[in-house]
């Protein structure tokens, strides 16, 4: 079994510029950008337990400021879960973490997402 401990440092680089992104959006109130760039620092993160925990931290409390119930109780179930997942590399690649879709459906991954694995 292959355990997961700490992300490749290219991985890193393109999953801190996702969150750059994010909060640039978050801050101008561009707020579906926002969503859809820590969408994406989970799909790069969610192998490794540290960026994939932290993705859904803020996906939390992204859903906390839009009062958005169903993203919250879907965060504070992912947060349960997620992080040993990635440890011990079992997480559905290419999910985009958000409560709208399910926790453990493989999703397609973005190209420019996919040529960095």
């Amino acid at each position: 079994m292959k355990f997961n401990t700490k992300i490749p440092k290219h991985l890193k680089q393109a999953y801190n510029k996702e969150l750059k992104q994010y909060r640039f959006c978050l801050k101008n109130k561009q707020f579906g950008n926002a969503w859809f760039h820590l969408e994406r620092s989970h799909i790069i993160g969610q192998s490794y337990p540290v960026e994939h925990t932290y993705s859904h931290w803020l996906m939390l409390k992204f859903g906390f400021r839009q009062k958005d119930t169903k993203e919250v109780l879907g965060q504070i179930i992912r947060l349960l879960v997620g992080g040993w997942k990635s440890f011990i590399n079992h997480v559905p690649l290419g999910n985009t973490g958000g409560a709208n879709v399910p926790p453990l459906r493989r999703m397609p991954i973005p190209s420019d997402i996919k040529s960095l694995f």
